[in-house]
Formats: C-alpha cells, structure tokens, sequence
C-alpha cells in the first residue's frame, strides 16, 4: 500500500518508522508546550495524507509519554480526509508533563476496514454472550 504524504509547513517533521517492521508511524510535535494534569491540547504535525479506500489511519497513544499518564483521544482519519493531521492529547496524571518541538507524540497505524452495509432488522440472532456487559465474562 502506498501512502502519499504533503507537507502543509515548511517545518514539519514527517511520520517516520522507528524500526523495520513497525506498525506504528511516529508523529512529532511542531512546537514546544507544556500540558497540566487534566488539561487537553491538540497538536498539529503540518501534514496531509493520501491512502486508498478501505483503509483508515488511527492516532494512538506512544508507550514512553503514556507512562507518564498522557492518552490520546479520538483520532481516526478516513482515507477521504485530506486536512492536516493531528494528535489530541489528555494529561491524566497530576504532574505537568513538557513536550519540545522534534518530540513524539503519537503513532500513526494504517488499517484495513471493512465497509459495512447497514441493513435494520426486527430481531439479532442469539449469541452466548448476548447482552453480557462489563465483566460478564468473570475474572477468571
């Protein structure tokens, strides 16, 4: 599959691999800040994409800054998107976490999707989990 890439800032650092065999491409920070304990901010990375239909690219969270309590939030991007990309990110810890310009933020994972067709009905079939919620399932 090939991924066409524009740059929308002169300063963009591109999505890179960090290692061969990756499923993630690493997304940087464009500038410096800092995010409080419970803050949200949205960090622009100064691209576009261009995949093919039936793919979808999903913003998920890097293990070095998770650890320190940050997560992204949303982050799904249909292969029709052609605006800049962006991570948005919550601080859940209660320490501010500082971030720099050239930093990663996020990864980027390209998927196949199904396309649903979409067709209501009166009745599901039955299922053994049926309409088991949280812990239906048992710790055990």
């Amino acid at each position: 599959m090939q991924l066409k890439i524009k740059k929308l800032k002169p300063d963009a650092k591109l999505p890179t691999y960090a290692k061969e065999g990756d499923a993630g491409l690493d997304l940087y920070a464009m500038e410096d800040f800092v995010i409080n304990p419970m803050e949200h901010v949205i960090v622009w990375h100064g691209f576009a994409l261009e995949f093919p239909n039936g793919y979808a690219a999903l913003v998920k969270d890097k293990s070095s800054i998770s650890k320190a309590g940050l997560h992204t939030m949303g982050g799904v991007f249909d292969a029709g998107y052609r605006g800049e990309y962006n991570t948005h990110l919550v601080n859940l810890s209660n320490e501010e976490y500082k971030i720099e310009k050239g930093d990663k933020v996020s990864q980027l994972i390209i998927f196949p999707v199904a396309i649903a067709e979409i067709q209501e009905v009166d009745e599901l079939s039955e299922s053994e989990r049926g309409e088991g919620r949280f812990g239906s399932t048992g710790k055990k």
